[in-house]
């Protein structure tokens, strides 16, 4: 009885789950990473060339210039557009942490400053700030006794 009752079950899943072409998508996120990295490339030679900067201070200013124009782009609810196309290939940059910290903003502020934005800015930026602070602690360990046992 209860096999009959998963195969209905997975049948069911199998007909209201969209098919997705997987070369087609990672075609699409590779061509939008693509674009944000290109994107990243030509500011950061404005900043050499036109402006005059280090490589390190336009590196600088290329993620600042990143995350605000995500954070716009998100705002005018046009991110939301580029990620549906462009798949992990606009979710992994730095512009993709901008738009999940904004997008929660966004929805939760007609709960107020303090129980909405306050309490929810960080529902989905917060489990990538724990784990890479986490992981960065853990490899800083490793490398730490790797250091030790190689001066003895």
């Amino acid at each position: 009885m209860d096999n009959e009752k998963e195969k209905e079950y997975r049948k069911y899943v199998e007909e209201i789950s969209p098919k997705t072409n997987l070369l087609l998508q990672m075609i699409k996120a590779f061509v939008m990473g693509g674009l944000i990295c290109s994107l990243g490339q030509l500011i950061v030679n404005i900043g050499i060339n036109n402006f005059g900067l280090e490589k390190e201070i336009a590196a600088n200013w290329c993620s600042v210039i990143l995350i605000l124009l995500s954070a716009l782009l998100t705002g005018f609810n046009i991110y939301g557009k580029l990620v549906k196309w462009g798949g992990a290939g606009a979710l992994v940059p730095i512009t993709g942490f901008a738009n999940s910290v904004v997008a929660s903003a966004i929805e939760y502020r007609p709960e107020g400053n303090v129980f909405g934005i306050g309490c929810k800015i960080f529902t989905i930026a917060g489990p990538v700030i724990l784990y890479g602070i986490f992981s960065s602690w853990v490899l800083g360990i490793i490398y730490w006794f790797i250091q030790l046992i190689s001066n003895m």
